[in-house]
């Protein structure tokens, strides 16, 4: 029985795809919804996002932003006032058209990203470059409708959070971009242990109705790279279109000059696929909303049980420490703990209450540990630094495996089909070349990455200069 729960799982080599809808099924971390391409997030999959929220909002706070909630729905000419902003988003809008029977005069859009709402209201709120800067971050749920979904990867409705400031000059602008790019790239690293690498957009990738695009990418198992973070310097563009000015410290009228930032339940997935291996979830400690689960072992027999609750009393002030007394049999609740990706085992039987002992049993490595249970508390604060640690450096070094410089078209198409991953070239800047690869390889630009090296002196397409090394890949 327990066997068959992880055979259920498909083999991540075969069907990276069926293998990933399995887990986060499987996991218990989504349900479908009837709406397609909507998803009921779980009890264990919102704990998750609540430990990555949690985390990334408290970074938030303490570089100065406040929460704030903007409202769903959005009046079309609202929309219709940045002419780029809309274009770009046009083909994923969900429209509001009637209110009970009546069919509204003007029709409103559920929310598919914030710029406008806050853009209308900072008009209102600001005066003088006394009002400056202005520091807003809200956690919502937006809606884009897409034509391709997947769980947490892509969906028509996901929650995220979407900072927008208002600062008095470019450089301040440009200095809070930088900013909230280092803040996502620490929370992936750090909490997710989540390699990502640093870069900018490109024109044609960039958010429509930027100025510019920082973003972070991270490369998942099967060679797919996922956008896991991105702040943009929105420059003037919307505030000119909604009239955001102020007066200088000269008495003059300025255009502020703003930003936005959003990090989503998408990097959600892209834990699960940077992590995940054939028998489920591996998740990081810093996330994991069970860090070590309690399996008594015979717990028929007096005393273990008892055993067992005691243990989790004593440790729940330091971990998260969940228990499974169930009745159903150690093999089961093992695979289980291990689909869930919970990061500890701590197993208790008879013998290890003889001799004051427990075991102890890693998910990343499947290493087993007996520790003397007055050494416990040390030991798995010990040992789940180090599994954090573990995933991050085994990602990262999957990653560097996967990362590949090429020269030409030919090596370019043939390193892709080969080996996947992160295709280093030199790029001349124009968009035709741009398209020209995407076309014939599929690999989009994920950036221009911020440590730039010269690979060669020409673009990898056209063959005529080139100054600027782009990251390519297949993408999520």
């Amino acid at each position: 029985m327990a066997k068959n729960m992880v055979e259920q799982i498909t083999n991540m080599d075969e069907d990276f795809a069926q293998w990933y809808t399995d887990v986060v099924l499987k996991a218990e971390l989504v349900d479908y919804s009837s709406v397609r391409g909507s998803m009921i997030i779980r009890p264990y999959g919102y704990a998750i996002w609540e430990n990555i929220k949690n985390a990334l909002d408290t970074e938030i706070k303490a570089t100065g932003h406040e929460n704030v909630y903007m409202p769903l729905l959005i009046p079309e000419s609202l929309l219709q006032k940045e002419k780029d902003h809309i274009e770009g988003f046009a083909p994923e809008v969900a429209w509001v058209t009637h209110g009970g029977d009546e069919e509204l005069a003007e029709r409103l859009c559920i929310r598919p990203t914030s710029e406008v709402l806050f853009a209308e209201h900072y008009k209102n709120i600001i005066h003088s470059y006394r009002d400056l800067p202005k520091l807003y971050n809200q956690w919502a749920n937006v809606v884009r409708w897409e034509k391709t979904t997947r769980p947490f990867l892509r969906t028509l409705e996901f929650l995220w959070q979407e900072g927008h400031t208002c600062h008095e000059t470019d450089q301040d602008a440009h200095e809070e971009t930088v900013k909230m790019l280092e803040v996502y790239a620490d929370i992936c690293e750090r909490v997710l242990a989540i390699p990502v690498v640093k870069g900018q957009k490109t024109e044609k990738e960039k958010f429509a109705g930027a100025k510019y695009t920082y973003t972070i990418e991270s490369l998942m198992h099967d060679g797919k790279a996922l956008q896991s973070g991105t702040s943009h310097n929105l420059g003037t563009g919307f505030a000119k279109a909604f009239g955001i000015e102020f007066l200088d410290r000269d008495g003059k009228l300025q255009t502020v000059h703003q930003t936005s930032w959003g990090f989503t339940t998408r990097i959600i997935g892209a834990m699960i696929m940077v992590h995940g291996d054939d028998k489920g979830l591996v998740l990081p400690p810093a996330v994991a909303p069970t860090q070590v689960l309690v399996v008594p072992i015979a717990q028929h027999k007096e005393g273990v049980l008892d055993a067992a609750y005691e243990l989790q009393k004593a440790l729940k002030s330091k971990f998260r420490v969940g228990i499974d007394a169930s009745d159903k049999k150690p093999g089961w609740k093992f695979n289980e703990s291990e689909m869930k990706g919970i990061p500890v085992r701590l197993e208790i039987g008879p013998r290890d209450i003889e001799e004051n002992k427990v075991v102890l049993v890693r998910r990343d490595t499947g290493e087993k540990l007996t520790v003397e249970q007055q050494n416990l508390e040390t030991e798995l604060a010990r040992l789940l630094e180090d599994i954090q640690k573990n995933l991050y450096d085994k990602a990262l070094q999957h990653r560097i495996n996967k990362t590949h410089a090429v020269e030409s078209m030919e090596e370019f198409k043939e390193t892709l089909a080969k080996e996947g991953g992160f295709i280093e070239a030199m790029w001349c800047g124009k968009q035709a070349c741009e398209d020209r690869i995407k076309e014939e390889t599929q690999a989009t630009s994920r950036c221009i990455p911020f440590e730039q090296e010269r690979l060669s002196e020409t673009c990898v397409c056209c063959g005529e200069g080139a100054e600027q090394l782009v990251i390519w890949a297949k993408a999520y």
